[in-house]
C-alpha cells in the first residue's frame, strides 16, 4: 500500500515538476544564491562585521581604504548607562555600540593614562597624540573625579557606583578588550563605515521589497484578473481599461508619482512598487480564467449551488498558480532594480539606510578613480540578486509547463 502511495505521489505534477527543477543546474544556481541571501538578510547584525543599526558605525579617519584594510582600534566607553538590548534588536535592527571607537597608530601607557597616536593613514603617519584615563576607557565614569592611591584607582561609575581598581588591572583589561586589530576586507567607504556591512545590510532591503511588492501585486493583480475573467461583462471592461491605463504609463515615472504622493521611505517605496506590478499579474490571471470558466468543473460547481466565490477562489485560482508563480519570480528581480533605481535618484529609502543603490549613488564619483569598486561591487550584487531570479523563473517555467513534463514520470 505505501509503495503505491508513494508512486501515485511520484506521478503528481508538482513532483515531476521538482525533479525537473533539480535538475536545471542553472535555476540550483539562482536558488543557492536566493537562499544565501535569505540567510544573510535574517540574521542580519549577527553575522555582519558591523552589527550597528544599519551598519552605519562611522569613522572618519578610515575613509575609502583599500579591501583587506587592517587598523588598531580604541574603544572608549561612552559615558552613559548600559542600554540592554532585546532579542528582537540584536536579531532585527542591530545594537548601538556604548563605546567610542579611535583609530590609533601607536599606544604606550603612562602611570594611569593611555598614551595613543591617532591614525592618519599617511606614510609619515605623524597623528594626533591624546592621552585617556584608564578608568575612563573601561568604565563609564559619572564625573571627572578619579582618585589615584597606592596603584589603584577611586571612582564613580554610572551603572555600578564606587569602583576600587588596580591600575595593572586596568591596564590589562585595556590590552586584551579595549584595544582590537580590526580588518575589512572589502574596505570602507567615503564615511570610514565597513562596505561589507553595508552590503549585507542592503541585502534586507532587496528582499523585502520585493516580497512586500511581490504580495501586493499578488493581491491586486489575481483579485481583479478572477474577478474580470470570471464574470466578463462589463466587469471585464472596466478591469481592462483600467489595465491599459496602467500598462500605458512608464514604470518607472508611475513609481516617482506614487513615491511622491506617498513620501520617501522605506515603506513608501513598497507600496509604490507594489502598486505597479499587478498589471502583468491580472492579465494572465484573466487569460486563464477566460479558459477555465468553460471547463466541466466549473459547470459542476454551478450545478451543486456553489457560490461564485468559491468556485473562484477554491477550484478555478489554484489552478492558475503555476504561471503566476513564474510572474511573481520575475517581478521579484524587477522590483529590487526599481528599488535600487530609486535609491540611487534619492527617492528611495533614506540615509543611513544601507541600499545597494544608495551605495551606488554615493560612490559614482570613484568610478574614474583607483577605487571604482566602491561603486561596482554595489552593482555586482544586485546583478547576481536579479540573475538569480530570473534564472528561478525560467527553471519555474520550464518545470512547470505540462505540455514538456516526462512521459514517463517514474524516470523524471
Amino acid at each position: 500500500m505505501s509503495r503505491k502511495k508513494q508512486d501515485i505521489s511520484s506521478k503528481s505534477l508538482s513532483s515531476i515538476a521538482w525533479h525537473r527543477l533539480k535538475k536545471n543546474k542553472l535555476a540550483l544556481f539562482g536558488l543557492f544564491i536566493i537562499v544565501c541571501a535569505f540567510f544573510i538578510a535574517v540574521l542580519g547584525p549577527m553575522i555582519r562585521p558591523d552589527g550597528t543599526p544599519m551598519a552605519n558605525d562611522q569613522i572618519l579617519e578610515i575613509t575609502t581604504q583599500q579591501p583587506g584594510f587592517s587598523v588598531d582600534l580604541l574603544k572608549v566607553k561612552k559615558n552613559k548607562k548600559k542600554h540592554e538590548s532585546s532579542i528582537w534588536e540584536i536579531v532585527n535592527t542591530g545594537v548601538e555600540n556604548d563605546f567610542t571607537t579611535v583609530p590609533i597608530y601607536d599606544y604606550s601607557f603612562e602611570g594611569y593614562n593611555l598614551v595613543v597616536e591617532k591614525y592618519t593613514g599617511g606614510d609619515v603617519n605623524d597623528g594626533q597624540v591624546m592621552r585617556y584615563n584608564l578608568a575612563d576607557i573601561v568604565y563609564a565614569t559619572d564625573h571627572n573625579e578619579i582618585v589615584e592611591k597606592n596603584g589603584f584607582l577611586d571612582f564613580y561609575t554610572i551603572d555600578d557606583g564606587k569602583k576600587h581598581i588596580s591600575i595593572e588591572e586596568l591596564k590589562e583589561e585595556v590590552q586584551n578588550n579595549h584595544i582590537v586589530s580590526e580588518k575589512y576586507y572589502l574596505g570602507t567607504d567615503k564615511y570610514g563605515r565597513d562596505l561589507l556591512s553595508r552590503l549585507m545590510a542592503g541585502t534586507w532591503i532587496s528582499l523585502l521589497v520585493g516580497f512586500i511588492s511581490v504580495f501586493i501585486s499578488l493581491f491586486i493583480g489575481i483579485t481583479l484578473g478572477a474577478l474580470a475573467g470570471y464574470f466578463r461583462g462589463w466587469i471585464d471592461d472596466v478591469v481592462m481599461w483600467f489595465i491599459n491605463v496602467v500598462w500605458s504609463i512608464p514604470t518607472l515615472l508611475l513609481v516617482i508619482a506614487i513615491t511622491m504622493a506617498l513620501g520617501k521611505g522605506t515603506t513608501q517605496v513598497f507600496i509604490a512598487v507594489g502598486l505597479t506590478m499587478w498589471v502583468e499579474v491580472a492579465r494572465v490571471v484573466r487569460g486563464q480564467m477566460l479558459s477555465l470558466r468553460e471547463k466541466e468543473f466549473v459547470e459542476a460547481g454551478r450545478a451543486l449551488g456553489f457560490t461564485n466565490g468559491r468556485i473562484i477562489f477554491k477550484h478555478m485560482i489554484p489552478n492558475v498558480l503555476g504561471p503566476v508563480i513564474v510572474i511573481s519570480a520575475i517581478n521579484f528581480a524587477a522590483a529590487i532594480l526599481i528599488e535600487a533605481g530609486l535609491s540611487f535618484l534619492g527617492i528611495g529609502a533614506q540615509p543611513p539606510q544601507a541600499t545597494w543603490g544608495k551605495i551606488i549613488a554615493e560612490h559614482k564619483g570613484y568610478l574614474i578613480t583607483g577605487k571604482a569598486y566602491l561603486a561596482v561591487l554595489p552593482g555586482i550584487a544586485i546583478i547576481l540578486m536579479v540573475l538569480a531570479f530570473v534564472l528561478v523563473g525560467n527553471g519555474l517555467r520550464d518545470a512547470l509547463d505540462s505540455k514538456t513534463v516526462d512521459a514517463n514520470p517514474a524516470a523524471v
